[in-house]
């Protein structure tokens, strides 16, 4: 029978403390496993390292226009099945177009930064990564989260937004400080 706790320590570690009851123990007294304890602050120690943050503002606005760019790409074929399904409902379905790139840019992002890879395919071009300060991955509603954080950010303050990460140790941006994420150099 195990039970699992978690605390927020010194640099957003994450101690975990497992309490077990084994065969060589006196039934209910608890055996500390600090196993976990020792790899979750490895994780998040590791976004400490200065080098991981070389550049990352100039790679951020580049895969920036590269994701915009695949977004829009992406939508060419969706905008032409509108425009057919709108022909064939008597332009009722023309109504999607509303939606058309937000819908296009949330799955896009869910599948891509919310995946394995933990970055879009604009990130990767430019050797970029999402990382959570607690060590854990980035999952599809974070992923979603955190681009929706960003562009209201960027509706509502504009390209200055990104004098935040001038004031941030991990040049974070405002969505990355809410959502507890850092962007890392993958390479």
């Amino acid at each position: 029978m195990a039970a699992v706790t978690a605390a927020p320590a010194l640099h957003a570690a994450v101690i975990v403390t497992i309490w077990r009851t084994t065969g060589n123990c006196d039934e209910g007294q608890p055996v500390y496993d600090d196993t976990m304890t020792r790899t979750a602050e490895a994780r998040a120690t590791d976004l400490d390292a200065p080098r991981l943050y070389d550049g990352v503002r100039t790679r951020r606005m580049m895969s920036f226009v590269v994701d915009y760019a695949l977004v829009l790409l992406l939508s060419v074929p969706a905008a032409i099945l509108v425009f057919i399904l709108g022909i064939v409902s008597f332009g009722l379905a023309w109504g999607l177009y509303a939606i058309l790139l937000p819908v296009i840019a949330i799955v896009y992002i869910a599948f891509t930064m919310g995946g394995a890879k933990q970055a879009t395919p604009g990130m990767r071009v430019a050797g970029l990564r999402v990382a959570r300060l607690d060590g854990a991955g980035v999952d599809p509603t974070l992923a979603v989260l955190h681009g929706v954080l960003f562009w209201a950010s960027v509706s509502v303050l504009t390209p200055f937004v990104l004098l935040v990460a001038l004031f941030t140790r991990r040049k974070q941006l405002l969505h990355d400080l809410l959502l507890g994420t850092a962007v890392v150099r993958d390479r």
